[in-house]
């Protein structure tokens, strides 16, 4: 078994729904296990920001399936609940990210690990360091990148 991280983000529909429906299809799914899942954010979106806010959070994997057969489950569960990919960056009724496989090092066409941008959003970082505060990212703790991120960026924690 490899441990993982993913980010999970929606901004369409029921995002709350949408994000549970897709922790019970992940821990559904053969080779994966849901181990722990972070509390949930209200965040602003990045880049493109004429969209709703968005709420995001971090669950944490087991797998036995090979990184880019991970990819491809995470993909068919956002198809599955509904997501279309038409604006880079744009609103989304799911959005799964594979963050980290273990201590891989991944860089392919379709999927860099560590996520190479995950180290700047807050709403990565925060629900990361509410799972693994010690984590080390981009040479720096979780929970320190976390408290420095949330400085500039906005966020509000749901559930703590």
């Amino acid at each position: 078994m490899i441990g993982c991280y993913i980010g999970l983000g929606s901004n369409m529909g029921r995002s709350r729904d949408i994000i549970s429906a897709s922790l019970e299809m992940l821990n559904r799914s053969r080779g994966i296990t849901v181990t722990a899942v972070a509390p949930l954010y209200r965040t602003e979106p990045q880049g493109y920001t004429e969209q709703d806010h968005f709420i995001n959070t971090v669950a944490q994997l087991d797998t036995t399936l090979q990184p880019l057969a991970l990819l491809g489950r995470l993909r068919q569960i956002e198809h599955s609940l509904g997501r279309v990919r038409s604006i880079h960056w744009g609103p989304r009724t799911l959005d799964l990210d594979l963050l980290l496989y273990g201590e891989e090092n991944i860089n392919l066409p379709d999927l860099q690990v560590p996520h190479p941008r995950m180290h700047l959003r807050a709403f990565v970082m925060a629900p990361l360091a509410d799972l693994n505060p010690d984590l080390i990212i981009a040479g720096k703790r979780a929970a320190d990148l976390a408290r420095e991120l949330s400085r500039c960026q906005v966020l509000c924690c749901f559930d703590k």
